[in-house]
């Protein structure tokens, strides 16, 4: 974890004074290119750095600073050690301890015991062994291919991973796709046999449009409909307190946007006879379609 290493080079300079950045890549496992950003990043935090050539040089803090001027405060360090926390939901490497002992032992990390944040759902060792995975591709820029399970069928992918993301309550892998040539997002639990491949790749730019995920989703198609009261805590969970305006005779009545049609029919359904569809008119008749479908199913 990056804020892990960063504090670690911090700590590592105050007690040994100078070091040298090959030191610091075989102590946190990277490249000496990452070091070098690394120093940058720590830099910009405002610690000045100082680099020296030759023999007797190396990376040191400046002689005269006092760390004391940018020394965490309590509310700061429970907030990275909460995060690490809840990262290490999702590894094996666990992270909190080992930072920990760098800051005092288990009094520092106790600052963070007053939130659990678990990352890792119900498949946790099926999802920590293909982040993992993925991180490894990543660092070592390598290729992964995998099958996948999605709305249209089934298919082989080979992808250049970049980036892990955890978003709209679930994990994501971000990469290259090289059968579409272009950027895309995959849903961890939709893939199956995983594989790093080996070959490797050059990295590419990713522009701020495709960073920018889930922009080409939109809610666009308004549904109006009536709810029983029934399930109204639902409706609160979903899009809060105020999505909805109730009736006199006690119904709960929403007009919102949908991506597509096919999402709200799933929407809709889930919610039995608790629920009546009101417009527009090719919804309902959507809604009378998917239903007859159902009641097919059950005829003897």
């Amino acid at each position: 974890m990056k804020i892990a290493r960063l504090i670690g080079i911090i700590t590592t300079l105050q007690k040994k004074k100078t070091v040298t950045a090959p030191y610091l890549a075989e102590k946190f496992e990277v490249s000496r290119r990452t070091i070098n950003r690394d120093i940058e990043d720590i830099c910009k935090a405002g610690i000045p750095i100082v680099t020296r050539q030759g023999a007797n040089g190396g990376i040191s803090i400046m002689e005269g600073f006092s760390l004391d001027a940018v020394a965490l405060t309590e509310q700061e360090l429970a907030a990275i050690f909460t995060g690490l926390k809840s990262l290490d939901s999702v590894s094996n490497e666990i992270s909190t301890e080992n930072l920990a002992r760098k800051f005092g032992g288990r009094s520092a990390a106790s600052l963070a015991d007053h939130m659990i944040i678990d990352l890792s759902s119900y498949y946790r060792d099926d999802l920590t062994s293909k982040i993992e995975a993925i991180r490894r591709a990543i660092r070592e820029k390598m290729c992964i291919s995998f099958h996948y399970c999605y709305r249209k069928g089934e298919a082989d992918k080979l992808i250049e991973p970049y980036l892990i993301l955890f978003k709209w309550f679930d994990w994501y892998v971000f990469g290259f796709c090289r059968e579409r040539q272009d950027f895309r997002m995959y849903k961890l639990r939709r893939l199956w046999d995983l594989r790093i491949t080996g070959e490797t790749f050059a990295a590419r730019e990713i522009s701020e449009e495709k960073r920018c995920f889930g922009s080409h989703i939109t809610d666009d198609y308004k549904i109006a409909a009536v709810y029983d009261a029934s399930v109204k805590y639902r409706l609160v969970e979903q899009y809060g307190p105020a999505c909805f305006t109730e009736r006199r005779d006690g119904m709960l009545y929403t007009e919102w946007g949908f991506t597509t049609q096919e999402d709200a029919v799933g929407w809709f359904l889930s919610f039995g006879d608790k629920v009546k569809v009101l417009g527009p008119p090719e919804m309902v008749e959507k809604m009378n379609t998917a239903l007859d479908s159902i009641k097919n199913l059950y005829k003897t």
